[in-house]
């Protein structure tokens, strides 16, 4: 009998709190979806803790929901990471072949990936993932797998994700208060690209926007590797907090009046069509739908400025040919593909789950709430099975383990 292992995907984001508790059979390429748990949180700004009793709170309620709903007892978790602090580089590492033949070893791999890990960053960061997108031999570029081959001069690029230290020791000591031992902190897009974008997509070259509360997470990818990852400090509270401003109403009927009446573009809007503020407790203030639309485009401008200015940091602004995938509660405004095809210039489209076999309670997690956490469960089970992409450091510890315990699945 094929034996099955469970995994955990706890997403923190700066609203909620997902959880997804998965089963993993070794013998079939299935994730079995076994319970799902999420709580609203107040205690995290722009993807930080900044309350961890709160934040307490709203990981234990949602385990809680999810332990009820799978009678699997939850203790180790996948847990995402957000936020302007996060930052992204690129690196090369370079090693000479230790063997004598010029066979390339796994120590040689490990050797060259330390190379491109040492890197200079502040004191207050620390690197959370060494994420190797090409190896090099003797001037042959392009190669995914060295081990074996012959050569005498081995390279590595890498993209390396860092953080800030108070953050991740922050996620860390919440955990801790809940009961629950970390398997790796993981970039949230990173996790969420894993089940979203197909391996076609990543070739040609595409772009995840994932419009969070509080910030909008940007992950590209180009032949198959990450050219950038980061994190833009706005999202879709930033915009209801500007409908509460504009139409002098509460935050709570500014969400309302959002997804009701909410529309990206302005220009798209009848300029005479009025909003019903009666039915939110106010018969004084007449507003129209364009005045709204107006409000919502002005901030959706903005932060797609900075995608845009993201983007052209790596000289890719209107140049992917497999465009937008757009997730997230904040994409959910009509419009909003129009919007970002006319301000990026490049064809968008929503997400929808790539790359993963489903089973059970699927119609739990075909809504954006759950794409975090589905992807924190998928990207355990690739590094469980040995097919891991990216090499989580930093909580982890020590790397070198870490990095030969993966690729010892490689060898016969």
């Amino acid at each position: 009998m094929a034996k099955s292992q469970t995994i955990v995907g706890l997403d923190i984001g700066s609203s909620k709190v997902a959880c997804v508790v998965a089963l993993k059979d070794e013998s079939q390429n299935v994730l079995d979806i076994v319970g799902v748990g999420t709580a609203l949180t107040i205690g995290i700004r722009k993807g930080v803790i900044t309350d961890i009793d709160e934040v307490t709170k709203a990981i234990d309620e949602s385990i809680d929901q999810a332990e009820r709903m799978s009678g699997i007892p939850i203790e180790k978790v996948f847990v995402s990471i957000s936020g302007s602090h996060i930052e992204s580089q690129n690196s090369r590492g370079v090693i000479a072949v230790s063997r004598a033949d010029g066979e390339i070893s796994t120590d040689d791999v490990i050797r060259a990936i330390e190379a491109a890990r040492a890197i200079s960053i502040p004191s207050n960061r620390e690197i959370l993932h060494v994420i190797p997108r090409n190896f090099i031999v003797d001037g042959q570029e392009g190669i995914k797998d060295p081990m074996g081959m012959s050569g005498i001069r081995l390279e590595v690029e890498a993209h390396i994700i860092t953080g800030n230290i108070s953050a991740m020791r922050n996620i860390t000591k919440t955990l801790f208060q809940s009961g629950i031992d970390i398997s790796e902190i993981v970039f949230a897009p990173l996790a969420t690209s894993t089940i979203l974008l197909s391996k076609q997509q990543k070739e040609l070259g595409v772009c995840l926007l994932d419009f969070g509360a509080q910030t909008t997470d940007v992950i590209v990818y180009e032949e198959g590797e990450i050219l950038l990852s980061s994190s833009i400090p706005l999202g879709g509270a930033n915009v209801t907090n500007d409908i509460a401003i504009g139409l002098r109403t509460s935050i709570q009927n500014a969400e309302n009046i959002k997804k009701e009446y909410g529309y990206a573009i302005s220009d798209h809007v009848n300029e005479s069509t009025q909003i019903d503020m009666k039915k939110y407790g106010d018969d004084e203030q007449r507003h129209t739908k364009q005045y709204l639309a107006e409000i919502i485009e002005a901030r959706l401008d903005e932060i797609l400025l900075l995608a845009s200015k993201e983007l052209k940091k790596i000289g890719k602004s209107g140049m992917l040919p497999a465009g937008i995938v757009i997730t997230g509660q904040g994409s959910k405004i009509p419009g909003i593909l129009d919007l970002i095809k006319d301000r990026l210039k490049l064809p968008v489209e929503f997400s929808s789950i790539q790359n993963i076999g489903l089973a059970g309670m699927t119609d739990k997690i075909n809504d954006s709430t759950f794409h975090c956490a589905l992807g924190l469960t998928f990207y355990g089970s690739q590094k469980n099975s040995g097919q891991g992409f990216a090499y989580g450091v930093g909580y982890v510890g020590n790397v070198f383990l870490q990095i030969k315990k993966w690729l010892s699945h490689f060898l016969p």
